[in-house]
Formats: structure tokens, C-alpha cells, sequence
């Protein structure tokens, strides 16, 4: 093989994740020729109009973006929609209580009445998709720095959003970029915000084994809730009203209980959140020592202290149970990220394919005449940043995401008293709901170990203006301050809120010393943004050029772009997979995995089950049983929840989880190891129907084949 050869080799395998049928997160409605082709040689039946399209009903109108930050599938034509556990696990704690537990005990409604509103909470169907680039990219001038770069795209962007809008008030419209924003799509939504509580499974299944066993397989977590769609009397989106009646969706999806065999065709539809497949090994290397390395410091701080409080009291433990699930979540996924880029040694891999596209730059002339200095302003705008970066990244985990009681104050703040009276109500309703589930003596602990953290983590220079205050007046004393702090503002209770709502002529807010110590974050944040504003912008720029050096080398390559919360398609099989030497994992579990960890970890409440759900796991009824399977398909976070389809289109299950020894995943893409992992269909209907009796909520769903009984 000749040097030139051997060089385009190298970069097709890996820069261009197309290579492999079962990586990819592809655009429903772009997919290409050959991307088809693979879906159909891997078995697929189903035709792209059936899978996507904008004018009749196919499969993508039963796939939802739940709450914007999980998936969903419609199950029912009366607008039962399946969703993770982890997905709902905020709504099931809004409605939880010591008198009601619905987080340890499960939830059932039996009748439509039951059925517990949500008003937080939405579902996104999306309509259409719509390449607007030309039209985006028309408002830009090859002299224009990233700045007004930016300023024209959003400007076209907000035009062509709200003329969708103006056309039908119903609809959304968002430009999304792509490829590093080279390319951008205008996405139609709808949005019903009527979403109703309809059944939970009790924790001891939709989250058994808890942060023990969470991104690691074998898993035997029934991770799935139900929740269903209402609209007003014209099956058009309305927020909450007794009068409102189920959704009527164009399409529901039948679910199979045929269930899969190891090579099967699989494919997932969902909303990922984000990927950074095309990153440089530059905004690897910061991301593991910033955002990942901050996570995994002062998160293990912060959760410790929640944790500690809800073991010994039951009212905490609800109040703080979503908050820890999707801190510890985050948490464990950076541990899990930087381990396995260091193991796979992803960033000696990526500066090798790096110095390859830097021969390929050098022996093209006209890429080398715009190009040649690329690598060496890149690298220079990420070390001109790397201080002030760091330093942000651990100032968003110990201040933004830690202590509660300062982001109230600033929300209390930026409260729009001259503004319309539905969005003050709902923005007064969202701070009391905080305030509701805030434990104040636990938020002074964290903010003290946050004080700490952060100062033994960044230079001085990045410490804000009250840790002068700590030291002079409080001779460092980081407890006596917070004793201090807490005790003379008014803002421990909604009343300060109050006061400052109802324009108390008595009531100054800014003088209270809580807003004093919110400003003091702001400021600080915003001369940190300030200290890296020249730097992010060569930054942005220069990974987009990367970006679109890639693409432009192989031209007639189809690359999927980046996950970035828009609508996506993957598409694998059923595949088991070898962990390490000697070991080979298979690609279900079963109820005896259950009773096994049950066994094992006697008293570990994270392996607790009722003693009627542990009857039942051992039963014969349940012993062919499969709880949850492993594909290889492509998925990230935002995935949760995504419907998993057989070749016909059939729901198999609900992917909720990636496995530990691929969790680089974000950045490269590892066949051998990335695993998809989902709960089985049946495993839900089994503890619909025989634990929680639930049998009228199972009867609503489409089951294929039919049969009198769906297990026998």
C-alpha cells in the first residue's frame, strides 16, 4: 500500500464513522443511498416514507422529545406515551410524599381520573425537517469575526423560526447547526404541554441497583414509566384543563413480544443530546481536565452530603432523590469517560489521525493556502483559555449546581414584575416548587464544602469578592460565614419572594446579603467569560474549519452530523459482546440476575424488592422472562428513552443506558465495545400487568401477535 493510500485509508476509518452500519446518529429525512442500503441488508422491512414523513403518518410521529431531555414513544391511541423511569423520575417526586411514596412504592392511576398533571412537563412531536443553510449562511461576509458571525446567524435563524410560527401558532420552528455550523436545518415541532402521570413502577424496579450498577452491564433495571398525552376537545395542544381529552396521535407503535435473537436488526429513534465525534484532541484534553475532572471532584462532595441526609430522614430523601439521580448520573459518566479515554487511548489516536490531516493539508494546495496555520491557531486559542476554562468549569459545579439558595436569589431577582401575568405566575410557581423540595440546613452544608472545593481546586485570582469577606471578617472561617449569611437573609422562605413580589416599600432586595453573594457569582462568571472571549472565538472558529477540512476530503462521503438534540435514527443488532480477555457478556439478563443481586447484598437498599415482587421474579410465570438486552446501536445521553424497533417497526424495548467500557462513546464510536443497552418490552408489561395490575393500561397498547394472554 503507497503512502497516499495508506493515508486516505487512515482518515476514511477515522473520520468518517459511516464506514459501519451500526454507527451513526442519521437524520430521519437525509438519509442516503447507501445508509438505506445497509438498513436493508441488516433485515429492515420497512420503506424510508414508512420511517420518515412529512406529509402521512409514519413512524417518527409516535417518537416524542420528552421534556427536552429524554425520548418517548406513543403506545395507544389515546396517547399513552412510554418513557425511562429516569425520565420521569422528577414527576414521580412532585407527586411523592412520606404519606405517599410513590418513588419507593410505584404509582398506578386506575382510572383516567387518577391520572396526576405535570404542568412542567411537555412532549415535542416533530412534523418536518429542512435544510435552510444557503439561506442562514447568505447573511454571512467571508470579513465577519465569530462574533458578528454569530449575531447574523441567529438573526436569520430567529426570521425563519418565526415565520413558521406566524403560519400556525401550534407550531415551533428551531434552526439547529450542524457540522460544527457549517450546515444548518430548520426542525417543525408542535408541543402538547398537557402531560399526565400514569404509572411508575416501584424503585426497587425502575432503579434497581441504583449508581452500583448505573452505565454497567449486565443491568437488570426496569427502567420505564408510562404517561399520557392530553388535548384540547379538537386534539390540539391546550395546557392542563379538566375538560382536556386523550391525544389521538397519527401513529402508534404495536409492541412485539417476539422478542429478538442475537444478530437481529435493531434500530433506535430518539433525540441524543450531544456528541463530539469530529472534536480536536485539543477539546478532548480540556474537557477531561475541566467540565469531567470538575464533575467528578465536587459532585463526589455534594453527594455525599445529600446522600448521607436522605438515608437518615425520609422527608430529604424525596425532596432530594431526582436532584442526586441526575447530579450522581453526570457524575459517574465523567469517571467512566476519562477512565476509558485513557485506557483507549483516544487522544493518542486522535493526534495521530490529526498530524495524518495535517500531511493531507500540506500536499493539497488549496486547502494548505487557507489552512496550513489551522492546527498551530488551535492549539494556541485552547492554551490561552486553559486556566480561566478550568477554573469555570469548577465554579459552575460548586456554585451553579450546588447550593440552592443562590440561584433562588437570582431568579427572585430577574422576576419581570411589568411583564404578563400568566408567565410571573408560572416563573413565582417554578421558584415555589424549588423551595418546596430545598432542606435549608443541608444546602448550608453544601454551600460550606463548596467553599472549600472550590478554593483548593483554582488559583486565587478566580476566587469571588466574598472569600475576601471570609477572610478578613471571619478569619477564613468558611462555616462561620455560611451560619452567618444564612441567618441574616430573608430569602430561606418564599416570604422575601413575596415581599419583593408584592412591592413591600419596606423591602429593599438587593440590599438582603444572599443577592449580595448571587452578584458576586454573576460578576465573577462574567469576567471569566470575558477573560476567554478572543480565545472562544478562535476556538469555534477553527473547529469548524476542522470540521469542514474533513467533510470536503471526502465529498461524496455521507457524514452523520454530531448529535445535538434533533430527531435521530441508529441502527445495529443485537449483540453480545467480550468486556476483556477471557470473558464474554451475553446479550440479556433474567429475572434470576434479579434475585441473585437480591441475595447478594442483603440489607443494600439499592437491592431491595418487596417481598411480592420477589415471589413473583422467582416464579415459573417468570422464568422465561428477558429484563433487559444489549444492541450495538449508536446512542449518547438524550437517548433515554428511545423507542428500540425490530425490522417491521415493532417496539422491542427502551434503551436507558450505555455500558462502562465504552463510555469515550461521545468522542469515537467503538464497535467492539459500544453496547446500547434497553429494557425489554415484555419485562414492562410483565410488571404492568402481574405486579401492579394494571391490566386495563396493557389492554390499551397494541400487542404483536395478538393473544389472549401476551405471555403465554
Amino acid at each position: 500500500m503507497n503512502v497516499k493510500l495508506l493515508i486516505a485509508f487512515a482518515l476514511c476509518c477515522c473520520f468518517a464513522p459511516g464506514t459501519r452500519a451500526d454507527e451513526g446518529m442519521w437524520m430521519l429525512g437525509n438519509l442516503d443511498k447507501p445508509t438505506r442500503k445497509a438498513m436493508k441488508e441488516l433485515g429492515l422491512q420497512l420503506s424510508p416514507n414508512q420511517l420518515y414523513n412529512p406529509r402521512k403518518a409514519s413512524l417518527k410521529d409516535a417518537v416524542v422529545s420528552f421534556g427536552g431531555f429524554c425520548s418517548g414513544v406513543v403506545v395507544s391511541s389515546d396517547g399513552l406515551v412510554l418513557t425511562n423511569h429516569h425520565c420521569g423520575f422528577s414527576s414521580v417526586q412532585q407527586h411523592s410524599s412520606v404519606a405517599h411514596d410513590y418513588l419507593q412504592d410505584g404509582f398506578v392511576a386506575r382510572t383516567r381520573a387518577e391520572e396526576l398533571p405535570n404542568p412542567e412537563l411537555y412532549v415535542r412531536f416533530l412534523l418536518s425537517t429542512k435544510d435552510v443553510t444557503k439561506r442562514v449562511l447568505a447573511a454571512v461576509n467571508p470579513g465577519m469575526n465569530e462574533q458578528a458571525r454569530t449575531q447574523a446567524i441567529d438573526s436569520v435563524s430567529r426570521l425563519i423560526e418565526d415565520e413558521v410560527s406566524y403560519k400556525d401558532s401550534t407550531l415551533v420552528g428551531i434552526v439547529d447547526a450542524y457540522y460544527a455550523g457549517n450546515e444548518f436545518w430548520l426542525s417543525v415541532y408542535r408541543d402538547y404541554n398537557d402531560v399526565r402521570l400514569v404509572f411508575a413502577p416501584p424503585s426497587s424496579v425502575g432503579k434497581f441497583g441504583w449508581d452500583t450498577d448505573n452505565w454497567v452491564w449486565p443491568r437488570h433495571t426496569g427502567d420505564f414509566s408510562v404517561f399520557r398525552i392530553y388535548a384540547d376537545k379538537h386534539n390540539q395542544p391546550a395546557n392542563y384543563s379538566p375538560d382536556n381529552v386523550p391525544y389521538h396521535p397519527r401513529y402508534v407503535v404495536p409492541l412485539s413480544t417476539d422478542g429478538y435473537r442475537e444478530g437481529d436488526f435493531c434500530m433506535t429513534i430518539g433525540y441524543p443530546g450531544s456528541t463530539e465525534r469530529y472534536l480536536s484532541s485539543f477539546g478532548i484534553e480540556e474537557m477531561m481536565t475541566g467540565n469531567n475532572q470538575a464533575q467528578i471532584d465536587v459532585r463526589g462532595v455534594k453527594q455525599a452530603i445529600w446522600q448521607q441526609a436522605m438515608e437518615e430522614n425520609d422527608s430529604i430523601r424525596i425532596k432530594y432523590a431526582s436532584k442526586y439521580d441526575e447530579s450522581s448520573n453526570y457524575w459517574k459518566n465523567s469517571i467512566g469517560m476519562n477512565r476509558a479515554i485513557r485506557k483507549l487511548h483516544l487522544l493518542e489516536k486522535k493526534r495521530g489521525m490529526e498530524e495524518t490531516l495535517r500531511n493531507w493539508i500540506r500536499n493539497t494546495p488549496a486547502e494548505r493556502a487557507r489552512l496550513l496555520p489551522l492546527f498551530t491557531d488551535l492549539e494556541l486559542a485552547y492554551k490561552s483559555r486553559k486556566t480561566v476554562k478550568r477554573a469555570q468549569a469548577y465554579f459552575e459545579e460548586s456554585f451553579f449546581y450546588a447550593p440552592e439558595l443562590p440561584q433562588l436569589a437570582l431568579k427572585i431577582l430577574n422576576l419581570d414584575l411589568e411583564g404578563g401575568e400568566q408567565a410571573l405566575t408560572a416563573a413565582v410557581k417554578d421558584i415555589l416548587n424549588q423551595y418546596a423540595d430545598l432542606d435549608i440546613n443541608l444546602d448550608k452544608q453544601v454551600f460550606t464544602a463548596m467553599l472549600k472545593a472550590y478554593r483548593t481546586k483554582v488559583e486565587p485570582a478566580y476566587l469571588p469578592a466574598f472569600y475576601q469577606t471570609i477572610d478578613t471578617l471571619y478569619q477564613g472561617n468558611d462555616q462561620a460565614y455560611i451560619d452567618s449569611l444564612y441567618a441574616r437573609t430573608t430569602l430561606t422562605t418564599p416570604l422575601g419572594m413575596q415581599r419583593f413580589v408584592m412591592q413591600d416599600s419596606t423591602f429593599s432586595i438587593v440590599d438582603d446579603p444572599m443577592v449580595t453573594v448571587a452578584l458576586d457569582l454573576l460578576m465573577s462568571y462574567f469576567d471569566m467569560n470575558n477573560l476567554q472571549h478572543n480565545a472562544n472565538e478562535d476556538v469555534e472558529q477553527g473547529e469548524r474549519q476542522l470540521n469542514a477540512a474533513v467533510r470536503r476530503m471526502y465529498a461524496a462521503r455521507n457524514f452523520y452530523p454530531d448529535a445535538n438534540s434533533t430527531m435521530r435514527l441508529s441502527f445495529g443488532t443485537v449483540a453480545s459482546y467480550a468486556p476483556f480477555d477471557g470473558a464474554r457478556y451475553n446479550y440479556f439478563t433474567t429475572p434470576a440476575g434479579i434475585l441473585e443481586k437480591n441475595r447478594e447484598h442483603v440489607g443494600d437498599r439499592d437491592y431491595y424488592l418487596q417481598p411480592a415482587l420477589r415471589s413473583l421474579l422467582a416464579s415459573q410465570e417468570a422464568s422465561n422472562l428477558h429484563v433487559c438486552f444489549i444492541t450495538n446501536n449508536d446512542i449518547t445521553g438524550g437517548n433515554s428513552g428511545s423507542a428500540m424497533f425490530n425490522a417491521r417497526g415493532e417496539l422491542l424495548g427502551l434503551a436507558f443506558d450505555g455500558n462502562w467500557e465504552a463510555m469515550s462513546s461521545d468522542i469515537q464510536y467503538d464497535a467492539a465495545r459500544q453496547r446500547c443497552i434497553g429494557v425489554d418490552i415484555r419485562y414492562v408489561l410483565f410488571i404492568m400487568e402481574k405486579y401492579a395490575k394494571a391490566e386495563a393500561l396493557v389492554k390499551e397498547m397494541r400487542i404483536n401477535p395478538p393473544r389472549n394472554g401476551w405471555l403465554q
